[in-house]
């Protein structure tokens, strides 16, 4: 079992890290092909997307995978293979309702009524054709999560990806702009379903038989198995549409308020500004699992030594990449965006989010611990309050501030989370703050920052500033003394698996011990 949990976090982990630097090359490529104007369409159409594709899946892809794993365990293939049926029937039920819900009903009403823009009816009624197809590929990556066969998820996720990227590269390019970038994302959808499809038939057979003769299901029994998924799920719809809702509210809240320019420009900018999280949610993947079982065996040390090390590691890298991308936001939307330089626009957006993300963060981290230690509502109390105070605060900001607006109610609303979320961390492990290592990565990526501050800010110092800003950072932590021996050990351990890399970081860390421990 611990084998199976450590391979399927790891391909998990893997996954996550390919397909979101994916969903950037998607996003970069339809700004530069499709224009400020064009890309904010296509940008007020994306949260929408996520809220209706959350909606319809009604949360039950966890449902599926928790209660196939159960059944699994103790041979009950029948069920596991019925749960997954019931779960599908009610999944296409709440898909096909949603899709004509926004195509006849919700689209009109955003695209006359909230936005006032048009424009925007047809795109957003695309959104409506996408869901159905989501909901069916969600719940089949329930079924392959709940036989711990992870690497089916990332098969499908592939097929989708690789569709859109291309089918709406192509669409774009023969001229269909946003419609044709959205029919790109349905066509992505729709592969992916054919792939989960035909894993299910043709692999997972090997692990949920196909149904016995003597298996007899009544509808009572189904509206009874419904019900019991229905109830798991609610907790997790909640959980999914406050954190998607924090994601994207901003925009929501732009679309009212501002011109597609100005949701371009802000588009352009945060998927860039959340660059960072890549590092806070991988290890906040790995730290879940791991303080869930050192609290389960009630191993305190452990536990508060996962919660201190989750902490520290994570800022010693996001805060100086938060800090790198504020100071260089305007060269950095220069050479990513090089066909279109308008969007140096989004700058102010991008170094204030950047910030954000730094408090975002640590609230990624915390919450994966919090729910590692089996109090999973704190979270969900707190993410709903967020989404509540970020909608609050951008209705207030962003049409006296703009994009930047924006940008600062959403990291205020980011911070005022970590907060309270931190709070019950350290409480509930009875953990004491790494407040010393903090300190010193705070004061080292200062001193970074200070260096950062004279460097001309163009896209010719852009890469020669970074590599030099790394330097300064890395003996700003030696000058700081920020590195002890337990780090040293555990850093060099790590480093040990990636082949002729390991050399080179033996032989820093070797130079790092040198100068920390001879003075």
């Amino acid at each position: 079992m611990a084998n199976k949990l450590i391979r399927g976090s790891l391909i998990i982990l893997i996954g996550n890290i390919i397909f979101r630097l994916g969903g950037y090359v998607y996003r970069f490529l339809m700004a530069i092909l499709l224009g400020p104007t064009a890309y904010g369409i296509l940008g007020i159409t994306l949260p929408f997307q996520g809220i209706f594709q959350t909606l319809s899946a009604g949360g039950l892809p966890p449902a599926i995978a928790k209660y196939v794993a159960e059944y699994e365990a103790v041979d009950e293939h029948d069920m596991a293979r019925q749960t997954i049926y019931t779960a599908l029937k009610i999944m296409v039920f709440l898909g096909l309702f949603f899709g004509v819900l926004m195509i006849f009903v919700v689209a009109p009403y955003l695209a006359y009524s909230y936005l006032g823009k048009p424009q925007a009816l047809i795109p957003l009624q695309i959104v409506g054709l996408i869901t159905p197809f989501s909901v069916i590929v969600g719940a089949f990556r329930g079924a392959f999560q709940g036989v711990y066969k992870m690497e089916y998820i990332v098969y499908t996720r592939a097929v989708e990806q690789l569709g859109m990227i291309l089918c709406a590269t192509a669409f774009v390019l023969i001229g269909l702009s946003t419609v044709g970038a959205l029919w790109g994302t349905v066509l992505g959808y729709s592969l992916s379903v054919v792939a989960a499809l035909y894993i299910f038939r043709v692999h997972m057979p090997k692990y949920i038989p196909k149904p016995s003769d003597n298996f007899v299901f009544s509808r009572r029994d189904q509206l009874s198995l419904a019900a019991t998924l229905v109830k798991f799920s609610i907790p997790v719809i909640i959980t999914a549409i406050a954190e998607m809702l924090i994601y994207n509210i901003c925009t929501i809240v732009m679309g009212r308020f501002l011109t597609f320019n100005d949701i371009g420009f802000f588009a352009a900018a945060d998927p860039i500004a959340r660059l960072p999280l890549i590092i806070s949610i991988s290890i906040a993947t790995t730290i879940l699992p791991a303080s869930s079982e050192a609290f389960k065996l009630k191993d305190t040390a452990s536990l508060q030594k996962y919660v201190s090390e989750a902490y520290k590691f994570s800022l010693l890298f996001v805060v100086p990449m938060c800090v790198g991308l504020a100071l260089f936001a305007s060269p950095t939307l220069r050479v990513l965006y090089f066909k279109n330089p308008a969007y140096v626009a989004g700058a102010s957006a991008l170094a204030i989010l950047s910030i954000g993300m730094t408090f975002y963060s640590i609230f990624a981290i915390s919450t994966s611990i919090i729910q590692g230690i089996g109090n999973p509502r704190i979270p969900m109390y707190i993410l709903v309050g967020g989404a509540v105070v970020t909608g609050l605060l951008n209705w207030i900001m962003v049409p006296t501030m703009g994009i930047a607006g924006g940008a600062l109610a959403t990291s205020i609303a980011c911070l005022l989370m970590m907060i309270p979320c931190v709070y019950f961390v350290f409480r509930l492990t009875k953990t004491k703050s790494p407040t010393s290592s903090i300190v010193k990565i705070i004061v080292a990526s200062l001193i970074m920052g200070v260096f950062a501050y004279f460097i001309p800010k163009n896209t010719l110092w852009l890469f020669p500033g970074i590599f030099a800003c790394i330097i300064v950072y890395f003996f700003a932590l030696i000058l700081v003394r920020f590195f002890q021996k337990d780090d040293i050990e555990s850093l060099r351990h790590l480093t040990s698996r990636f082949g002729p890399v390991a050399k080179v970081a033996d032989r820093l860390l070797n130079f790092v011990e040198r100068l920390e421990f001879r003075r």
